[in-house]
């Protein structure tokens, strides 16, 4: 049986820290509906009264916030489907596994994740008033993780989410995840944004940036639900959780596909099935202390370049990564690298700074000019973007743009 969910262990020795281990949350959908967890009797009549809710008023915040999330949720879940993967299992089709999505339009477009849609032969649509629905993949992206699927037919008096804005979001900030965790449809969980801009693996050997991190609780099968604000707008896609490694339910940290790279990618995927990313073709890190003093670099801050792809845009520009190893303070560490410190003018203050700059403000073949640090000068590269190849062998662990 296929199983669309990854999982990425930990790994924090390596010499820059540069791994972000995840969990994608998507699953074969599970037979479990509940656990007794004790024997139940039924109680003599006795003079005792058991208070109810409607005996203890609420006070007027706890019992606004609780009619704000149940009218989000009768608004919400009807957009919210439950997605079932096919494909071939002992020679019969047969269910693969299971995700959420939400109606994207009046269309029938259906936004879910891409490791969600990954090879399947055929996926069915559940809606939350148990219509089903034969559905068709008509774009992925394994970069960003996103694809569409399109169903000829809404049921009736389904209206799509609207999406929300990336620039208004807080961290402290109450969300809302809807989803299908398990098999159970329709589960609404309630957290907050964590974080802002986390920076997380996709299904390629790039990275998805500007990630949310939520405690709302995402389990596998919620992959490719909406994180919604308090105002019922799509602010991600829910795409994964962290885990220990033994564990693959949630623990508090999840990540969602910021609602930006839903706004970029998810319309070219309607029409032409596939987006193309910009290509940089460098790995590498932030600067630590250590490296610092190790180049005696006269500053901390920027994009450190381990490894330039060979023949990509960044080699072709004359780029460099780390050329040699030295071992400070008991660490081997990579030196010889360029510094980024600058892309187009924009300042570059970490790794994360020019892969976000790269990814959603750049288009394959467009030309970018970097301020790099190299041999204690500074000096102007220019480098012409390429798209990213379907393919790609590096040699160092690290985040690629």
């Amino acid at each position: 049986m296929k199983e669309p969910a990854k999982t990425v262990f930990r790994n924090r020795k390596w010499l820059l820290l540069l791994a972000l281990v995840i969990t994608l949350g998507c699953s074969i959908a599970s037979p479990f509906r509940g656990i007794p967890v004790g024997n139940v009797t039924e109680q003599a009549a006795s003079n005792t009264t058991i208070a109810t809710p409607t005996q203890l008023p609420l006070p007027a915040d706890v019992a606004d916030e609780q009619a704000l999330l149940v009218n989000l949720y009768a608004r919400a879940n009807p957009a919210v489907v439950n997605i079932t993967i096919y494909g071939q299992n002992g020679g019969q089709i047969a269910p693969l596994g299971q995700g959420s999505g939400f109606v994207y339009d009046e269309s029938g477009r259906i936004v879910t994740n891409d490791h969600v849609v990954e090879g399947a032969e055929r996926v069915e649509v559940t809606f939350s008033d148990g219509t089903i629905r034969d559905a068709k993949v008509i774009g992925q992206d394994p970069n960003s993780d996103l694809a569409v699927v399109k169903v000829d037919q809404l049921p009736a008096g389904i209206a799509p989410l609207q999406l929300g804005n990336l620039s208004e979001l807080a961290v402290g900030q109450t969300v809302i995840a809807i989803g299908n965790p398990f098999g159970l449809d329709g589960t609404l969980t309630r957290g907050i944004i964590s974080a802002l801009g986390r920076t997380i693996p996709a299904l390629t050997p790039f990275s998805i940036p500007q990630a949310i991190q939520t405690d709302a609780a995402i389990n596998p099968g919620n992959s490719g639900g909406p994180l919604l604000d308090l105002h019922g707008h799509v602010i991600g896609v829910n795409a994964q959780i962290e885990t220990d490694g033994t564990n693959r339910s949630n623990s508090g940290v999840g990540f969602a596909i910021p609602v930006n790279v839903v706004e970029r990618v998810v319309p070219v995927l309607i029409e032409k099935g596939r987006y193309e990313w910009a290509w940089l073709g460098v790995r590498g890190g932030n600067l630590v202390p250590a490296l610092v003093e190790a180049m005696k670099l006269p500053l901390e801050r920027g994009a450190y370049i381990l490894e330039v792809t060979a023949n990509g845009p960044a080699e072709q520009a004359g780029l460099r990564g780390a050329d040699n190893i030295v071992t400070s303070s008991g660490l081997s560490l990579p030196v010889g690298g360029d510094v980024v410190t600058a892309i187009n003018g924009q300042p570059v203050n970490s790794f994360d700074d020019l892969l976000i700059y790269v990814a959603l403000q750049t288009s394959p073949s467009q030309a970018v000019k970097l301020t790099v640090l190299r041999d204690g000068k500074t000096r102007e590269v220019n480098v012409i973007l390429e798209k990213r190849p379907d393919t790609l062998q590096t040699g160092l662990p690290g985040q690629l743009p």
